[in-house]
């Protein structure tokens, strides 16, 4: 078992995936990414107006 297979497998036991069948392993990780992406894309957002609001007050 190599290091990728391990990580897939701690992630199936950890979240009980392990039981589900594979459709419900399919809507289960698409839910995940679409919540990964919508936190990624909003936390950027909100990194970049940070940024332009209180670290460029002086170069603007």
């Amino acid at each position: 078992m190599n290091w990728i297979q391990r990580k897939v497998y701690l992630y199936n036991v950890t979240f009980g995936l392990y039981m589900l069948d594979w459709w419900e392993r399919i809507l289960f990780n698409t839910l995940v990414v679409v919540l990964m992406w919508f936190m990624f894309y909003n936390g950027s957002r909100y990194v970049n107006d940070l940024y332009k609001r209180h670290l460029w007050q002086g170069k603007v």
